[in-house]
């Protein structure tokens, strides 16, 4: 199981996640994971740069690194036509080290515009055709398209890479599954859930399976607690809720029912290596082919190095 880096735009600006990708790529790990977000989970996080901008810009401050979108949704706040060419411009720019993870995304981001949020099952059928209408903007000529939910006329993609990029699908239901194993290049998951990955593999998924998880890395393991309690509250949230609530104020709101245990049992935090270590390798049993970590709050550096020194090669 290959190891990266995530890349928290909810926490970070641009000039420090950029950065971030230069260190990572100082410390021996190659590729990236980047979040899109128009708003962060909650205001304690702090940020949310727009992603196309900072992928442009890691491309000029660390070339040779492979960057993936975890994950971007191409179905409301942003027209899918417009996503193929920032993914085509990402990948030209990356000369070619460029991953498009899409999912059906969170009313938190999708709602800005004034659009309705639908129901699971109409998010993941706007997704399969945006998908499609990505796909056929990316084979070059003129594309028109009239779907249900998309209309794309006489458009046509100049910059193109040379080899279109594989699409991951995120999934975290039997459903969504299901749509990666049939219309994704892979599959994205931040569970080291091995029936659901199965399940991608027993319906047709071939591609590879990546997956992001969260730790809190530092000298003191209470003081790590409270600072993953404090930035990712959310991490302790289940259900759909991350998917309908759309503002962060609505988040804090329901992080007051999460307790700093909760999150000691769901992020690994403190000095514990072996620990952390250990944490990885249940996504390596599930059968996962690639990891991306994020450190929550400072040390970032610190923590890239050991990752890059002493995770990494556990898993190489």
């Amino acid at each position: 199981m290959r190891i990266g880096y995530f890349l928290s735009c909810e926490e970070h600006g641009p000039r420090e996640l950029v950065e971030q990708a230069r260190i990572a790529q100082q410390a021996g790990i190659e590729r990236l994971w980047i979040s899109d977000h128009y708003h962060p989970w909650i205001d304690a996080q702090g940020q949310s740069p727009f992603v196309w901008s900072v992928i442009g810009a890691i491309a000029a401050a660390a070339p040779g690194m492979h960057v993936t979108t975890a994950v971007t949704c191409p179905t409301v706040r942003i027209h899918p036509a417009i996503v193929a060419q920032a993914a085509a411009t990402s990948a030209v720019l990356l000369e070619g080290r460029f991953t498009l993870g899409v999912g059906s995304g969170e009313a938190l981001n999708e709602h800005v515009l004034g659009d309705g949020w639908p129901e699971a099952d109409v998010r993941l059928e706007m997704l399969e055709e945006a998908i499609d209408v990505i796909r056929g903007l990316w084979q070059g000529g003129q594309f028109s398209h009239y779907g249900v939910h998309y209309a794309v006329e006489n458009a046509r993609l100049y910059t193109l890479p040379p080899r279109a990029p594989e699409i991951l699908v995120s999934g975290f239901g039997p459903k969504a599954v299901d749509l990666a194993a049939r219309a994704g290049d892979g599959y994205v998951s931040t569970m080291p859930d091995k029936e659901l990955l199965d399940r991608y593999r027993s319906g047709g998924g071939r591609g590879p399976a990546q997956a992001g998880t969260k730790v809190c890395w530092g000298p003191d393991e209470r003081e790590c607690v409270r600072t993953a309690h404090r930035l990712w509250p959310n991490e302790g949230l289940g259900g759909e809720l991350a998917q309908i609530l759309p503002q962060p104020a609505h988040f804090e709101q329901a992080t007051q029912l999460v307790t700093e245990d909760m999150i000691a049992e769901s992020v690994p935090c403190g000095p514990d290596v072996d620990g952390i270590a250990a944490a990885f390798q249940e996504f390596a049993d599930a059968g996962f082919d690639e990891l991306y970590v994020q450190q929550i709050g400072d040390r970032q550096a610190e923590f890239i190095e050991l990752l890059g020194r002493e995770i990494a090669p556990r898993f190489a």
